[in-house]
């Protein structure tokens, strides 16, 4: 009976107990190619032969770099770990020079790509990269050897695998698998190391959390397997028998819904967000008492608390809502949904209620890199589930609040630190915490609530606190703000940066006749919008105290990226970088001399 402790342990455990015949299941050329348990362990071993005649040792690093998530990255990811070395997943749209970095702090030997656009980049850097021996694509490229050459190599020869059975034997659950460069908000990334313990026991007991039968499910994975979240959950899948689809792209999802119709999926608050704004657009587009309906539905699900809390009349009012309206958002979504998990930023409380009304079950859950990432998660089974919290830790989990409101954590998915980094590790691991930065709350029964990020809170000058995430998420409830940025850090009073939805703003001025320019440069400027949007702010502004409320805003006139920098692959803002780049707009809020 295979146990699982190491990474790779996942597959093998799964041809043990129900081996599937759509294992991993990827679009090519329009169809879904499925790959069984046994022919992805097949794959993997002979990867792992041929990456071995091919020179590579215990503890040498092999970087992953893919546009979308696929079969072939998983087929590595076994092939590569399973020989004692360790993978290194880069996010494929940074910048060539954090590329070179990363490549050369980890110092990669091989590189594994999926397509041109990676290629390109690395192309471009590769000679400031000495320990980079091979390049191989996962694409059909005519300048770089296929990835299946690797596999070929390990075909024609079948003696090395019992070096790799010796590998394997070798390595212990304690041992560094993988090495996870995290954006980060400011300056270079940060290479956290997380052990095959850190991951695999993640894995296993995020799984108690997850509300379906063993080895009867599909799921669609589409978040970056770059980042420790998707990927630790594409391992839960595998020990839990669940069927894995890949997304063609983020663009294509609605689409991959419907064809798959999926019981999991992971999303982060940015993703329901846009969901729940594009089925808001076509209720307003209704006419008539199917308009009347569709709004009586939505306010039902926005009074929505778990466990019929709110009482018989209400539970009848949503039966009927359920029947007539939310049935619909389930469809759109496949049909089949039983769990949601949004992580990776704090979800609005509005959400997780109207998606659980309408049937569909967002749990938001919390973690970090550095906890390979669930350190809690909401279950809506035995009581487990509240609104406004990111649930209650999982097994063999202490979460502690120090005295000025950080939540500390112990427990084995606890990473074992930054790679060539001691001074950071021994910042953030102390009295056998580690300390995540983030501030929140314990309840009497135990569920854990995050209030802000500790780094971002500041102080005015008047010296009140501001927690500006808070705020931050009640603006974005608004349909005409996209993306918000509290800032007042010594000034004082707060005042914010809004990047206001383009898209909804050309709606509300079709529909309104408002002849508001199309270029998002004079929209910034236009009075007009302006008026209207601080209507949004007065409105929101009554949640807060006199101190915490924005008296001055600027609109950009930008859509806020990841490409452009404004935020990072897991659509967090950068601060930092987005102060910097309305300086001037900052300037004005606060009457300071500008910077040009």
């Amino acid at each position: 009976m295979i146990e699982v402790k190491r990474l790779f342990d996942f597959p093998y455990y799964q041809l043990e107990n129900f081996p599937l015949e759509a294992s991993l299941v990827t679009k090519k050329n329009g169809e879904w190619v499925a790959t069984s348990t046994k022919e992805y362990l097949d794959k993997a071993n002979a990867l792992s032969r041929g990456l071995i005649h091919l020179g590579v040792r215990p503890n040498d690093k092999v970087a992953l770099i893919s546009m979308t998530n696929r079969t072939e990255w998983n087929i590595c990811d076994i092939g590569v770990l399973q020989i004692g070395a360790q993978d290194v997943p880069i996010y494929p749209t940074i910048s060539e020079e954090e590329y070179a970095y990363v490549l050369n702090h980890s110092e990669s030997k091989f590189c594994f790509v999926s397509c041109t656009e990676v290629l390109d980049k690395i192309n471009k850097i590769k000679d400031q990269v000495p320990t980079l021996e091979g390049v191989y694509c996962f694409d059909e490229l005519r300048d770089c050897p296929h990835y299946s050459e690797v596999i070929k190599l390990g075909e024609e020869h079948p003696e090395l695998q019992d070096e790799v059975e010796k590998r394997k034997d070798l390595i212990k659950e304690d041992d560094l698998a993988t090495l996870i460069y995290t954006s980060g908000t400011t300056g270079k990334p940060k290479g956290v190391m997380l052990s095959h313990k850190n991951i695999a026991t993640n894995a296993v007991y995020s799984a108690e959390r997850l509300p379906i039968d063993i080895a009867k499910n599909k799921s669609l994975s589409f978040l970056p397997v770059c980042h420790i979240y998707e990927r630790m959950l594409l391992y839960m899948y595998q020990f839990c028998g669940v069927s894995i689809h890949f997304a063609e792209s983020l663009e294509t999802i609605s689409d991959n819904l419907k064809e798959i119709k999926p019981e999991v999926m992971t999303a982060v608050p940015r993703l329901l967000e846009k969901v729940y704004d594009k089925i808001y657009a076509k209720g307003s587009d209704l006419t008539g008492i199917k308009k009347k309906l569709f709004f009586w539905a939505v306010s039902v699900g926005l009074q929505y608390e778990p466990y019929g809390q709110n009482g018989w009349w209400y539970e009848t009012k949503l039966k009927i809502a359920r029947k007539l309206i939310f049935s619909k958002w389930q469809e759109a979504l496949g049909g089949n949904l039983k769990a949601v998990a949004s992580g990776s930023a704090a979800l609005q409380a509005r959400l997780a209620r109207v998606f659980n009304a309408a049937g569909i079950p967002v749990m938001e859950g919390y973690g970090l890199t550095e906890t390979s990432p669930v350190v809690s998660v909401n279950d809506m089974r035995k009581g487990g589930f509240r609104i406004g919290t990111v649930g209650k830790p999982i097994r063999d989990t202490e979460v502690k609040i120090a005295h000025d409101g950080e939540i500390l954590i112990k427990g084995p998915q606890v990473m074992m630190g930054y790679y060539k980094d001691p001074d950071l590790t021994a910042d953030v691991l102390k009295d056998g915490y580690f300390h995540t930065g983030d501030i929140g709350e314990i309840d009497e029964d135990g569920f854990l609530k995050i209030t802000d990020r500790k780094k971002e809170m500041f102080k005015t000058s008047g010296g009140k606190y501001v927690a500006p995430q808070i705020i931050e998420n009640a603006f974005k409830q608004s349909r005409f703000i996209e993306q918000v940025m509290v800032v007042g850090e010594g000034e004082k009073m707060p005042a914010a940066l809004i990047q206001p939805n383009y898209e909804f703003v050309h709606e509300w001025n079709e529909r309104k006749g408002k002849d508001l320019p199309e270029d998002p440069a004079l929209l910034a400027t236009n009075e007009k919008l302006i008026k209207r949007i601080q209507k949004e702010v007065d409105h929101f502004n009554e949640r807060f105290g006199k101190w915490e409320q924005v008296k001055k805003f600027e609109l950009t006139p930008e859509v806020w990226t990841i490409d452009e920098g404004h935020l990072t692959p897991t659509m967090k803002m950068k601060r930092k970088v987005i102060k910097q780049k309305y300086i001037d707009l900052y300037n004005k809020m606060y009457g300071h001399e500008s910077s040009t």
